[in-house]
């Protein structure tokens, strides 16, 4: 049986790991420091809070005029679209407003004032997102519109370094964003499948289920992690409902596997929202618990 090598490193403010089995140390640390390089890549390119990121340029400039962007951009934001149709509008890249309104960004969150979160509502949106493919260039409707990859950025960071290890003929290894998305290709060293469990909201409850993964992703999407206890004691979660401006309170959990990481982190926000959607045929839903 060969050893499975682990390999982690920091990005998009959580802990990436991969694991790989199958070949020498020395090349098992070289792939995977090489897909965890890929993650590195795409947080430069993708993130909001990295003035120099291809985001934050859209964010600070096509309000004024169109921002060229590269053709791997243009490419996401027009994926992004699409999901945002297929989920009546549930995911929503252009929900940074009213992160931003919730104090959700670099903040441990506070609730805003109904005005503030109108205003927000008013910019928030992919209606106001311009994707000019001809010319390769995104706009934004109007001032305060702002772009924000977070419900999707990880899980597609994660297909990218998947498809780099597959590229490089790797046959068996995980990698996984923290909580949120894992990507299982292949098996573990023993043959078996990867194992994977599903966190129940409750740490002091079991897991919701135990999931075997193959050649697919799982994505995990809760309203735990980054929240707030408002005045009435309420718990205010950082997933915000895009139609109504208001944290979401539809689910605790949701759990969707599918071949695409990008896909599955879409879609677990997406069913977080709103619990009753139905997903394409090629979208597992794993599991939900409801508020």
């Amino acid at each position: 049986m060969s050893n499975t090598l682990t390999v982690a490193a920091e990005a998009m403010a959580t802990r990436f790991e991969v694991a790989i089995h199958g070949a020498a140390e020395a090349t098992l640390r070289a792939a995977a420091e090489e897909a965890l390089g890929e993650i590195a890549r795409l947080e430069s390119m993708l993130s909001l809070y990295q003035p120099t990121s291809e985001i934050a340029h859209i964010n600070d400039h096509a309000a004024s005029e169109p921002v060229p962007v590269s053709p791997e951009l243009l490419t996401l934001l027009l994926r992004c679209r699409s999901l945002h149709v297929e989920t009546g509008g549930a995911f929503d890249i252009a929900i940074a407003p009213l992160m931003r309104c919730w104090r959700f960004m670099n903040d441990t969150g506070s609730v805003p004032t109904e005005d503030a979160i109108a205003t927000a509502l008013a910019c928030t949106g992919m209606q106001h997102v311009g994707l000019d493919e001809e010319n390769c260039t995104v706009s934004l409707a109007k001032e305060g519109v702002m772009l924000d990859l977070g419900s999707i950025g990880k899980g597609h960071a994660l297909e990218q370094a998947a498809a780099l290890l597959k590229e490089n003929e790797f046959e068996n290894f995980l990698i996984h964003g923290g909580t949120s998305t894992v990507y299982a290709h292949g098996t573990q060293a023993d043959g078996t499948p990867w194992r994977i469990a599903v966190k129940h909201p409750d740490d002091s409850q079991p897991p919701l289920q135990i999931v075997d993964l193959q050649d697919e992703s799982l994505s995990v999407s809760g309203i735990g992690g980054k929240s707030f206890v408002d005045e009435d004691g309420h718990d205010q979660g950082h997933v915000i409902n895009p139609r109504t401006g208001q944290p979401t309170q539809a689910a605790r959990v949701a759990a969707v596997i599918c071949e695409s990481a990008t896909e599955s982190d879409a879609w677990a926000t997406a069913l977080l929202v709103d619990p009753t959607l139905t997903p394409p045929s090629h979208i597992r839903v794993c599991d939900q618990i409801d508020s």
